[in-house]
Parts: structure tokens; C-alpha cells; sequence
């Protein structure tokens, strides 16, 4: 049954939809639904009382955690509002492992804090069998003198030469806000976002399923990675557009023989794991110490072979910066 929807947009409604995938076969599920904000979504009505909105979530969510495997990984996008009545429906099937923030500005809201960033829930189905991998992230850096933002101290030579290990706060990854990297979508992700939970909570040839799959981020960040995955969309028109997003992306996101995530042309993120094989492929200094004022950065060979998208599209625009 899971064969009829792997590596494609199936257009149908999510919950019809996965009502057909089989118990505990899917290793990573994402989520990123309408927010009940009125927005302009195509074949939906934003707009719900809260009763029913909460009901129909309950009813996504609840398939989401069945078909996850024993040692897969449960991600939830949306604003703080709707996150605080989602946990109260995981917390009951799953178990909760972080609250992600993803910085992200957005229009101030009259007598109120200005809302800052998204949430992404992280559970897992099984808490001692969930596979999850430590990811790296580059050393945050002053945007001028590059020298690093962080004062290490006398303990510059002690630090890991591409950078920390990732937090539950993400500032590093921006929204996509010109026009011209945009799809016809109210709420697109940036690829790099999906790329990292993927590189920390999968392998090579997983499954990745997204019930919400819109302009297609979570299957062209699986894709780019190696990953297998399946979608639904209510929309025929937003089907069509992830899959010409689709259509521009190879499974080559990699340095050597290890699966990485690029972002504004420099790797964003790669697995803790993976830096014995790819340290031969960055340009590091001799002296640790430099590190503050001296970036680490892919040998000048590697950048040159990176692939490029062909294609004069939103998406392909988007990955080539």
C-alpha cells in the first residue's frame, strides 16, 4: 500500500489519505497545516470555529503518531497559539522531545509582544528507540569583520572547527520573502529548514511523509537528501507546483559520501557524525586559534563541482543563491 503513494504529491484529503498507509511505516512524519487565520489557501476555507478546527487536528494528528515507525520522529509547524493545544494532543500519544523555535519576524499585532518566531514540535513515538542524530551548525559570525560573535576566550583552540552543535532556537535559516524565490503559496518554508530535520532524524532511503505538502519543501528537502517521500495536497494546483519543484532537484546534496544541507551558498548543517569524512573537505586553519577571525569554509574545488539547478524558476532561484 505505502508503494501506491512513495515519491509522489497525491492530491486528496490528508485524513481520507492516511487512513490508507499502513501502521508504523513511515520514519519521519512533518506537518505544517493551515493556521485558521483566514489565509488564501486553494480548495480550503482558513477559517474554522476553534472547536472544529481543534476536532480536525486531533483527528491528523492522532493518524500522524499511528504511522510513524517505533523509532521515528513527529514534527509539527504553526504559531505558539495552535502549538499549546497540539501538545496536549501528543503528549497523550507520543513523547515530547523539543519545542523548535524558528526566528522569524513577522508584522507587529496592535497591543501585543511582536510575534518573533514559529514553533515546530518535536516528539518521537518510542522515547529509547527514536533515532535522532547531533547535528553542526557554523559559528555565528559578525557580518562585516566575519570575526566570530561568541568570545570563546583562551578556549578558541578547544572548539569544533565548523561550529556548534545545533540548538531549539534557529536564527541561522530565513524566510523566503522576495517575490521572486516565492511560489504561488501563503506559507512556504525554506527548503534548508525541512533539510535539517530530515538530516537529524533519518537515513538514506527513508520515508518521509507530509500531510500538508503545499508547494512541495518537505519533499524536495527529502529528495535532495536521498529520502524517499510521500505527499497529499488538497490542491490539484499547489500538486502541480511541487511537482515542477521536484522536477529541478537531484538526490546530490552531499560532500564526499556524506548527506549535507546548503543554504545562501555554504553548508548549513551536517551530522556530528559525519565530520571525520568531511573535514578533508574544508579549508581549516593550521593554528585553531585563527578560527576566531578565519572562517571554515569548502575547499574552493568542492564549491566548483556543486551542481546547479537548471531552470529560471521561484525554487530554482532560491537554492542557487
Amino acid at each position: 500500500m505505502l508503494d501506491n503513494y512513495l515519491n509522489k504529491i497525491t492530491v486528496g484529503d490528508c485524513l481520507d489519505l492516511l487512513r490508507k498507509i499502513p501502521d508504523e511505516s513511515v520514519d519521519m512524519t512533518f506537518a505544517d497545516p493551515p493556521f485558521n487565520l483566514k489565509k488564501n489557501y486553494k480548495n480550503y476555507h482558513d477559517s474554522l470555529e476553534v472547536e472544529e478546527y481543534l476536532k480536525w487536528c486531533d483527528e491528523w494528528i492522532t493518524e500522524m503518531v499511528r504511522i510513524t515507525k517505533p523509532t521515528g520522529s513527529i514534527f509539527i509547524h504553526n504559531i505558539p497559539k495552535w502549538l499549546t493545544y497540539y501538545c496536549q494532543i501528543l503528549n497523550q500519544k507520543a513523547h515530547f522531545k523539543h519545542w523548535i523555535a524558528w526566528y522569524a519576524p513577522t508584522a507587529p499585532m496592535g497591543k501585543s509582544l511582536q510575534p518573533a518566531h514559529y514553533g515546530t514540535l518535536f516528539y518521537v513515538k518510542d522515547i529509547k528507540k527514536a533515532k535522532i542524530y547531533p547535528i553542526r551548525m557554523p559559528h555565528e559570525r559578525e557580518r562585516k569583520s566575519t570575526y566570530l560573535k561568541k568570545d570563546y576566550g583562551g578556549k578558541k583552540d578547544q572548539i569544533h572547527p565548523f561550529g556548534p552543535l545545533v540548538p531549539d532556537v534557529w536564527n541561522d535559516i530565513h524566510r523566503v520573502k522576495h517575490g521572486k524565490y516565492r511560489d504561488d503559496h501563503p506559507c512556504q518554508l525554506p527548503v534548508p529548514l525541512l533539510e535539517r530535520l530530515v538530516l537529524m532524524t533519518t537515513d538514506e532511503g527513508d520515508v518521509v511523509l507530509d500531510p500538508f505538502m503545499g508547494s512541495g519543501t518537505t519533499a524536495v528537502a527529502s529528495k535532495k537528501l536521498g529520502r524517499n517521500y510521500i505527499g497529499f495536497d488538497l490542491s490539484e494546483h499547489y500538486q502541480k507546483i511541487g511537482e515542477n519543484n521536484l522536477s529541478q532537484v537531484e538526490p546530490n546534496s552531499k560532500v564526499g559520501n556524506s548527506w549535507v544541507s546548503y543554504h545562501l551558498g555554504e553548508v548549513r548543517t551536517l551530522r556530528d557524525k559525519d565530520w571525520e569524512d568531511l573535514k578533508d573537505h574544508f579549508d581549516i586553519p593550521v593554528n585553531m586559534k585563527d578560527i576566531d577571525f578565519t572562517k571554515v569554509t569548502l575547499k574552493s574545488d568542492i564549491k566548483k563541482s556543486k551542481q546547479k539547478i537548471v531552470s529560471d524558476g521561484p525554487l530554482a532561484k532560491y537554492l542557487a543563491k
